[in-house]
């Protein structure tokens, strides 16, 4: 008889228990839905509610690891050593560097990799964080971060983006850009020379030409320098890729003017990343909704599009803060809104009507 008995509540309990389980994983699941739809930053439980935990908790001898969602489980430990009295639990040696000093201490590491250990104290006694050089050492060495090895050089290699950001009000880049044009002798390509200021985003987009060679492009560069005179723009570098349509009296004609020519790696795009910014802006809202029939015809596409860029095009770009480059635009809040169309409706343009 006790063995039938004892069959009968093993095959009920292995009926239960996975019933049990999946309910008790479904009202789990319901907690963290709650958990994650509350305003608070944190729950407090009061006297009465932390009792209730204690009583429940003491039925499965305080295991509560996986089980409490309301707070971690150091902190209802924490509260039943002091309902029972006890001291709290203290960690030996010294006490771990706060985790918002450490992300500091990281933060000054990598924006100053010429910075050492001791410029990094310096700068944390400015802020009011007194910590040793030692500390500064072992925050960097767990978290992975060591010393440049080019740091103790008097003039070390900065990296590249750094350097374009410190000169951009002095830097502009340059590239080419191609649209193939139909013609009744077949279909042609036309090329594009392109000038873009970093600090202002200005471009200059040259005339086209079937054939880019050295009198073009030297002609495009004098331009160049006219324009950047018209809007005084004094730069000191020019960034430009490898392509071989680049005469080397390209290069020599800005090293007469005191701007210093700077070729990108082969194959790094990015490295000019502004001019091919806007290159494939151009293309992707005008140029690619376009079949030209004629140079004449690119030009006045390019032309319509390049006054709309500087005039009416808010620019997204970092810093730019979605505003549009004409230092006199000043938005309009009052007026009926208005719809201009340019190029058969490819450029819309909204502004308001004068009061």
């Amino acid at each position: 008889m006790d063995r039938v008995v004892h069959g009968v509540m093993t095959l009920a309990m292995q009926w239960l228990n996975p019933r049990f389980n999946a309910r008790m994983q479904f009202l789990e699941a319901q907690i963290r839905m709650l958990r994650c739809r509350v305003d608070a930053s944190r729950i407090v439980p009061t006297p009465r509610e932390r009792a209730e935990l204690f009583r429940l908790g003491a039925t499965m001898c305080h295991d509560v690891d996986g089980l409490m969602h309301v707070v971690v489980p150091e902190t209802y430990k924490k509260w039943l050593r002091q309902a029972r009295g006890q001291r709290p639990q203290r960690r030996s040696g010294r006490p771990r560097t706060p985790f918002a000093v450490r992300a500091l201490v990281l933060r000054f590491a990598r924006e100053n990799f010429q910075w050492g250990y001791r410029r990094i104290v310096g700068e944390l006694k400015k802020l009011g964080i007194r910590i040793s050089t030692s500390t500064i050492r072992n925050v960097l060495r767990e978290e992975g971060h060591f010393p440049e090895p080019n740091k103790a050089i008097r003039n070390p290699p900065i990296p590249w983006t750094t350097f374009v950001h410190a000169n951009m009000e002095s830097m502009v880049a340059s590239d080419f850009f191609t649209k193939r044009i139909f013609t009744l002798r077949g279909v042609r390509v036309a090329y594009v020379l392109v000038f873009i200021h970093l600090g202002s985003r200005k471009v200059l987009c040259s005339s086209s030409t079937y054939h880019p060679d050295t009198a073009w492009v030297m002609q495009q560069a004098r331009n160049a320098t006219m324009w950047m005179n018209d809007e005084d723009i004094n730069p000191k570098f020019l960034i430009r890729d490898r392509d071989r349509i680049y005469p080397d009296s390209f290069d020599a004609f800005w090293k007469d003017t005191k701007v210093r020519p700077i070729k990108i790696p082969p194959r790094a795009p990015m490295a000019n990343a502004f001019c091919e910014s806007f290159i494939g802006t151009l293309k992707r809202e005008c140029l690619n909704h376009f079949m030209c029939f004629g140079k004449d015809q690119l030009g006045y596409i390019v032309r319509t599009w390049l006054l709309h860029y500087h005039k009416h095009r808010p620019h997204r770009g970092v810093g730019r803060d979605n505003s549009v480059l004409d230092e006199n635009f000043i938005p309009k809040t009052e007026g009926q809104v208005r719809c201009r169309t340019k190029l058969g409706g490819i450029i819309r343009e909204y502004y308001r009507d004068a009061a």
